[in-house]
């Protein structure tokens, strides 16, 4: 059966509807001077890993930010006029929020958009601006879908699914598309899934095109809803998701996405949380791109295991909307991963210039101090002793390594 018959043929086995590549390409008219054909740029970096070039192609500068716009706006415009004029309503922590509301205002459609009470500050004012209506509900998502749900239902307002729908998959789908008129020569393309939306309409594309082009989504390993579900031959929910990536940060896959990806992705794959912050700080570092968690998780699965993926390899960078609180709190985490911070206590005796000459030997292997405490009365410490904890930002792992040799033969002994 070939990938078109495949995806054809879940309107004969499932109960409800798909997509089909005719949806994708009639979703790439619809989005003509609406959505960016997004950059594809090459990475000299993630080539010399993976062995073969690789290839970042950068929706993270997509307008608002991410692919959500595409899916959300085939999905608004594909509305009746009385249901255009009933308005629309969407719960989101950031994206999808964005990408509804500028595809409503776009339209001339109203919008109402549920957030989150602690969503990030400059992802509620980006949504206002783009014109909807936010209201915050919720300390978590699942508390602001429902919401959601309940103002959809008491006033007739259209609910937006951020992936569970076939309009939203099939403009999702155009992304597919470009990367194979960018990147003819592609043989692996590599995608962060969460509900699946994303993935699904790609793989449509992709396989109805190209089936030798193998496809491997990425999740995180703490919200690996997929795992289960492939295994189940259905969606089935897990228990408190958690990671960083709040973006692919879903307990349950779609019911539209769901067989696609069952039959077109080949291979899905999880990726740690230093994964994650170690390919964030690369995409800053080395491709010079602001990438969100969930953006990042095609690098993090090249840095995991490069050699998996078979060249030309296309990485997705499904977007860029990260607060910047959390993003020095990720690139901490990422740097420590990276070994670029070193984290030491140790002991030392109490007395005057101690710590003065503790810190002239990390000064002679050129370790740069960013933070000390130093402890005189704790009861565990003896009468003339004292511990000193170190945070040092360093050169890397081997640094690292040069640093506690330095200490060793200076006669001191790390405790921690």
């Amino acid at each position: 059966m070939n990938c078109e018959t495949a995806v054809m043929s879940y309107r004969t086995t499932r109960s409800f509807p798909t997509v089909t590549l005719d949806d994708v390409r009639g979703a790439q008219k619809m989005l003509l001077g609406v959505s960016r054909v997004t950059a594809m740029e090459g990475s000299r970096h993630l080539s010399r890993l993976v062995g073969a070039p690789v290839h970042l192609k950068c929706e993270n500068l997509q307008r608002t930010g991410s692919f959500k716009l595409r899916g959300a706006y085939v999905r608004i415009a594909g509305l009746l006029p009385e249901e255009r004029a009933a308005g629309v309503v969407a719960a989101s922590a950031g994206n999808h929020a964005q990408g509804v509301a500028l595809a409503s205002s776009l339209l001339g459609v109203r919008s109402t958009v549920f957030m989150p009470v602690g969503a990030p500050l400059p992802k509620v004012a980006a949504t206002r601006d783009y014109g909807a209506e936010v209201r915050l509900r919720g300390q978590v998502v699942d508390e602001t879908l429902a919401a959601a749900q309940d103002y959809a239902r008491e006033t007739g307002a259209v609910f937006i699914h951020p992936f569970d729908h076939p309009d939203v998959v099939a403009g999702q789908g155009t992304v597919g598309l470009e990367i194979l008129e960018q990147c003819p020569e592609v043989r692996t393309i590599v995608v962060g899934v969460g509900g699946g939306g994303l993935a699904a309409g790609i793989a449509v594309a992709v396989k109805s095109l190209r089936p030798d082009v193998r496809l491997v989504g990425v999740q995180a390993a703490g919200s690996a809803a997929y795992v289960p579900s492939l295994a189940a031959g259905r969606p089935v929910s897990i228990d408190h998701p958690a990671t960083m990536a709040d973006g692919i940060k879903v307990g349950r896959p779609g019911d539209v996405p769901f067989p696609i990806i069952e039959e077109l992705v080949d291979r899905i794959v999880t990726v740690s949380e230093d994964d994650l912050s170690s390919a964030l700080l690369l995409c800053l570092e080395r491709a010079k791109m602001v990438v969100e968690p969930a953006g990042a998780s095609p690098v993090a699965a090249l840095l995991s295991d490069p050699r998996a993926f078979e060249g030309p390899v296309v990485a997705l960078l499904s977007g860029g909307n990260v607060d910047p609180l959390l993003t020095q709190r990720i690139l901490r985490h990422g740097m420590a991963a990276a070994g670029r911070y070193l984290s030491l206590r140790l002991r030392l005796t109490d007395r005057p210039g101690a710590l003065a000459t503790l810190l002239g030997v990390l000064s002679e292997v050129d370790a740069n101090v960013l933070d000390v405490r130093h402890v005189r009365t704790d009861p565990r410490l003896g009468l003339t002793e004292a511990e000193v904890e170190l945070q040092l930002e360093t050169k890397g792992p081997e640094h690292c390594a040069e640093v506690g040799a330095a200490l060793r033969d200076a006669g001191y002994t790390v405790i921690g």
